[in-house]
């Protein structure tokens, strides 16, 4: 090969990732969901999928692999071809919890995926059973620390988002709480209701439609700034709980290897997406913020999450097979 021929192999071989991108898509794109239809990521992926779907000039195909806490879908997403044509919808327990929480995880996050962009960021909400004598997370770190293992919190599950947002708050507050563990929030929200339990972190849109009926009393929501849903609830920073911050987010990934164009292009879309006027509304509904973010935001958040939810389940020594 003569210089000449290989100064034009080189601009070729240079040429290629950009003429795929602008080639791409020419056909529909799965989106691995890693948890059952009608749940909370899937009403999220599915709000997005038909806004891209109609910008992208293809259909955004949603696919349930649920099972696992999210390690099925999870799995499956990150042996797909990187393509540009499979979507993962990552979230912090696949993304950030799962691979402390796991003794054997079948994949690894931070090597098989490439963070896109953030989808939704949900708050959880920390709500008592209303006979319990505490109005103020203040009120509630003192009567804990009065009554050491007195007080119980009950979870959808050991080292759920719910569950672990708990712990995080038992650490920071320096309290002792029972954790009680039930096999889904709707189980743990009717003892709560009932006074079995005490109280619980959960997903603002399930507790809600109790609190707005008085079945519930809520104390702070865990995001970093008041919930829309709940302007005279504080937030667990504003409440007193410094470094307290817990959301039940998920984003937009690829498989690792993924052409960077392509990244670039789903990044833009997505950003598109969740500005319009119908996702913003429905978003304002569920609670819930689109947080936009850039390719290389995303990332640094989801490395941080890692990072911070690592600790915490170390810490809570959770485990689950």
């Amino acid at each position: 090969m003569n210089k000449r021929q290989f100064l034009a192999a080189c601009a070729a071989s240079a040429a290629a990732p950009a003429a795929f991108a602008q080639a791409w898509p020419s056909k529909p794109l799965r989106l691995i969901v890693p948890f059952p239809a009608g749940g909370a990521a899937d009403l999220f992926a599915r709000l997005i999928a038909q806004e891209m779907s109609q910008s992208l000039g293809q259909a955004v195909v949603v696919d349930n692999k649920a099972g696992a806490g999210g390690n099925i879908g999870a799995r499956e997403a990150s042996l797909a071809p990187n393509d540009g044509y499979t979507l993962f919808l990552g979230t912090v327990g696949t993304n950030a919890i799962n691979p402390t929480l796991y003794g054997n995880l079948p994949y690894d996050p931070r090597k098989a995926f490439v963070p896109v962009a953030m989808v939704s960021s949900l708050p959880n909400v920390l709500v008592v059973n209303p006979g319990l004598p505490t109005k103020s997370v203040a009120e509630l770190t003192t009567l804990a620390k009065s009554k050491p293992g007195r007080l119980n919190m009950g979870s959808s599950g050991n080292g759920s988002s719910i569950h672990l947002s708990g712990e995080l708050y038992k650490h920071l507050a320096g309290v002792h709480i029972v954790h009680i563990p039930y096999r889904g929030g709707a189980s743990a929200l009717t003892d709560l209701i009932g006074g079995q339990i005490d109280l619980m972190f959960d997903n603002l849109p399930t507790s809600l439609p109790h609190i707005r009926k008085g079945l519930l009393r809520p104390l702070a929501v865990t995001g970093n700034r008041r919930s829309p849903q709940l302007p005279e609830v504080p937030t667990m920073i504003e409440a007193g709980i410094r470094g307290y911050e817990s959301t039940a987010w998920a984003g937009l990934f690829v498989p690792a290897g993924t052409p960077g164009g392509v990244v670039s292009r789903l990044n833009a879309e997505l950003i598109r997406a969740v500005g319009t006027e119908r996702i913003k509304a429905r978003y304002r509904e569920l609670g819930a913020d689109a947080a936009p973010m850039r390719a290389e935001e995303f990332k640094a958040f989801v490395e941080a999450e890692y990072d911070k939810w690592a600790k915490v389940v170390k810490l809570a020594g959770a485990r689950a097979e």
